[in-house]
């Protein structure tokens, strides 16, 4: 039992947190190439913003929700709204080189969270189904994960041929990536649908 559930959480976490890599391997890849922001302070980042993600997720699993279920979709304002800050700075800083990505723990942490804001709405039922065991487990089966997504993206970062293609699409594919993000929390949560009659 345990071990199946371990392993849904398993596909929980991979399949929510392709874009991640994508945020990492850029802050990686800004280290690289500018010395900032230090490994620590990305690592430091990702768990901040990461357990947040599970800490809104666990309250709501337990019943303590923050926000009422229908309206958890909002969230997806959050990474909507940094992907377009995102390309209003990139419009502004046109011709002036790329600007990092986020060079601080907090800044780190606010991306890490609003890229995983869709990880809210797969890891609450997930935690709705398991014992105060189970989630526990699961719980530090994402810490450990988060500690592997954070070695993958400094291996891709660290790659030549990676760095030579982010470092030409990573100032518009980040801003990109959120904003779609954003747009799939909105509609498959269903809070359109709510909302559209207020309208």
């Amino acid at each position: 039992m345990t071990v199946s559930l371990l392993a849904a959480a398993l596909v929980a976490f991979l399949g929510t947190t392709v874009d991640d890599v994508i945020v990492v391997t850029t802050l990686f890849m800004d280290r690289r190439v500018t010395g900032r922001p230090a490994v620590r302070t990305i690592v430091a980042g990702q768990y901040v913003g990461f357990g947040a993600v599970l800490v809104l997720a666990l309250l709501a699993a337990t019943g303590l929700q923050i926000v009422p279920v229908r309206w958890a979709g909002l969230l997806g304002l959050v990474p909507i709204g940094l992907g377009i800050w995102g390309l209003w700075r990139l419009g502004r800083n046109q011709g002036e080189g790329r600007a990092a990505l986020a060079t601080t723990v907090s800044g780190i942490a606010a991306i890490t969270f609003a890229d995983g804001a869709d990880n809210i709405g797969v890891f609450t039922p997930l935690f709705r189904t398991m014992s105060m065991s189970g989630s526990v487990l699961t719980t530090v089966l994402f810490l450990v994960l988060t500690g592997v997504l954070c070695a993958v993206g400094a291996t891709l970062g660290g790659h030549r041929t990676v760095v030579a293609l982010l470092g030409r699409v990573a100032s518009w594919l980040v801003p990109v990536v959120f904003i779609a993000v954003g747009a799939m929390i909105l509609v498959s949560s269903g809070i359109l649908a709510t909302i559209w009659p207020a309208l």
